[in-house]
């Protein structure tokens, strides 16, 4: 039996807008009650794609907290597709995929395709958190403005809920489909690093 190909995806965003809980629900299937910030982490996930390939796919985890910009660019070399993650009842976390990640994707990994991923989608259908944002002035991000900034960045846009486990295999495979249809090949981020 052939070895399925080895591709890596790497998920960004910022802290506590739900990249871990995500990866860790499609992993093993639950969502984890207690958040423990991440600084680097990764599984290994063999993925059956409908095209009947099978890819050994390489889920990188980073950390989005400030502190961790130095280091966050050292797993990006060899990255076949990259999710940038928001969740959708954190303007911030939006307001970041523009003005932080997707110049930080553009500077380290140019031409390597990408998905945009709003997380915590179950929160639509919360009263409780839509009354909270409102008491703030503020509100859930809507699907049109991520489909807006999806157009923008040229990619597609997909929500999805790890704690109603809600799309989180339509996310991997989703960005699955986009490592296999990406025709060019992709340009690998090759880095050197000085001492």
């Amino acid at each position: 039996m052939r070895r399925p190909s080895r591709k890596k995806l790497v998920v960004v965003g910022d802290g506590f807008c739900g990249k871990t809980s995500l990866l860790h629900v499609f992993q093993h299937g639950e969502f984890p009650e207690d958040y423990v910030p991440t600084v680097f982490e990764n599984y290994i996930a063999i993925i059956n794609h409908e095209s009947g390939k099978s890819i050994e796919l390489s889920l990188w985890d980073t950390a989005g907290q400030e502190e961790y910009d130095r280091l966050r660019p050292l797993c990006y070399p060899e990255t076949d597709v990259i999710l940038a993650c928001f969740a959708i009842d954190q303007i911030q976390s939006f307001e970041n995929v523009k003005d932080r990640w997707i110049p930080e994707m553009d500077h380290f990994l140019f031409n390597t395709p990408r998905l945009l991923v709003g997380t915590k989608s179950d929160l639509r259908s919360s009263s409780k958190r839509i009354a909270e944002l409102s008491t703030n002035g503020q509100q859930l991000i809507s699907i049109e403005q991520a489909e807006e900034l999806a157009r923008k960045i040229n990619t597609q846009y997909i929500e999805c809920s790890a704690k109603n486990n809600t799309n989180i295999t339509k996310v991997i495979h989703d960005a699955t489909g986009l490592i296999l249809n990406n025709r060019k090949g992709g340009l690998k981020t090759k880095m050197c690093t000085l001492l």
